[in-house]
């Protein structure tokens, strides 16, 4: 197993400003492939899709190329893969859509470990029609959420489960699959956020379960919008709100309005880039991606230990991610010490680590950190080890500071 950081940093342009991003949980920094693909889409004719001329042949080219980039990356068809302006986006669509067909006295299911994108929008449609919200809590203490506490918040009136595959907050991954046998027993569905777990793990959305996964590019190399993957027989029985002169075919009903191009362009190249950080040049796309996710989980594997044994030797500092299975995205508090201060003079060092609750709101307040939060320090597959020792000198440098 080959993996050349050397190699991936210099080909991310932003990285030459010198800046240590721990912020890749909001969102990774771009790799020329990405770029490239994009002013070249941008520089060539483009118009709206069509068949007869350049510009219309390369905007369905376009849009072709990145449904089958995606597909490969999620273990999807490429027939369910629809293209948001957002992952929130997306999910309230998809809530409107579903809600319809809900009645008083149904039930739906939302975790207070998830992103609010994951949460709101399920809340908010079913006080439109009448319908019982139950939430499962997980554990503060281990920042667990298992099966178990999807069980108890089941009943035959469940129409939806929704759950993410990875906490943005403090990187908890639950049993997904195991979530997914319990709620199909039910007869529900399970919609499945995963904007965060996508960046750090290999996604089969069939293996999981999920009959919808969100995700979003900018999370994993590519350009800013989301992605909705589900199976296009059961996107054909759903009727969203739409244009009269829209098209009816699956998955174009769900996509509103002209998609972005020149981001499908780059989408498409963010795939390609993660497909070949593996060094594995055999194989189709999906098997060049498999290799490649085990070689950036054990570089991300690696620093996560790296920086837990430097934070463990530091006064003060507690690390609210710990889960047994999870990313290596740290959600840490000081005593006595706000986070945002933190952040503020980690900035001064050129150090992105940034403070808050990240819209996992129900999580942070479940914590017991309120609306603050705390400082999150997320990996990501470009992450040095020098960057790690550059955020343990900081942390260590802030804490030696007279409050």
């Amino acid at each position: 197993m080959t993996y050349d950081l050397t190699a991936l940093r210099a080909d991310i342009p932003a990285l030459a400003a010198g800046t240590a991003h721990f912020d890749g949980p909001g969102g990774t920094q771009t790799p020329r492939p990405v770029i490239e693909a994009i002013a070249d889409a941008l520089s060539r004719p483009l118009s709206n899709r069509g068949g007869l001329l350049p510009g219309e042949r390369h905007a369905d080219t376009l849009v072709v190329e990145a449904r089958r980039a995606l597909a490969d990356l999620l273990g999807a068809d490429p027939a369910g893969i629809v293209i948001g302006r957002s992952a929130t986006q997306l999910t309230y669509d998809i809530a409107r859509t579903l809600a319809a067909g809900w009645s008083e006295g149904d039930e739906v299911v939302v975790t207070r470990l998830d992103h609010d994108a994951n949460i709101r929008p399920w809340v908010q449609a079913a006080e439109r029609t009448g319908v019982t919200v139950r939430r499962a809590d997980f554990d503060p203490a281990t920042g667990e959420l298992t099966a178990g506490h999807i069980r108890a918040q089941l009943s035959p009136r469940t129409r939806l489960v929704a759950v993410t595959a990875a906490s943005n907050l403090i990187g908890t991954m639950p049993p997904v699959a195991e979530i997914a046998r319990l709620v199909h027993e039910a007869g529900a569905l399970l919609y499945v956020d995963g904007v965060h777990y996508t960046a750090h793990a290999p996604v089969d959305v069939r293996a999981l379960g999920a009959d919808f996964f969100v995700c979003s590019p900018y999370k994993f190399l590519g350009p800013h919008h989301g992605v909705l993957a589900a199976a296009p027989e059961l996107l054909e029985t759903l009727r969203p709100d739409k244009l009269l002169p829209s098209s009816d075919a699956v998955p174009e009903r769900f996509e509103l309005g002209t998609l972005p191009y020149e981001f499908l362009a780059g989408t498409r190249a963010a795939v390609d880039v993660l497909a070949g950080l593996g060094g594995r040049t055999d194989g189709d796309r999906r098997a060049r991606l498999g290799a490649a996710y085990e070689a950036i989980g054990e570089h991300e594997a690696r620093l996560r230990a790296r920086l837990e044994e430097g934070l463990a030797a530091l006064d003060g500092v507690t690390v609210h991610s710990r889960a047994a299975r999870r990313t290596p995205t740290l959600l840490l508090t000081l005593d006595g010490r706000r986070t945002e201060d933190a952040y503020r003079f980690l900035a001064g060092r050129n150090v992105h680590a940034p403070s808050g609750h990240f819209y996992a709101l129900e999580a942070s307040r479940h914590l017991g950190l309120g609306d603050t939060g705390g400082l999150r320090v997320g990996l990501a597959c470009y992450t040095s080890d020098e960057d790690v020792d550059r955020l343990l000198d900081g942390l260590a440098a802030f804490l030696k500071e007279t409050p």
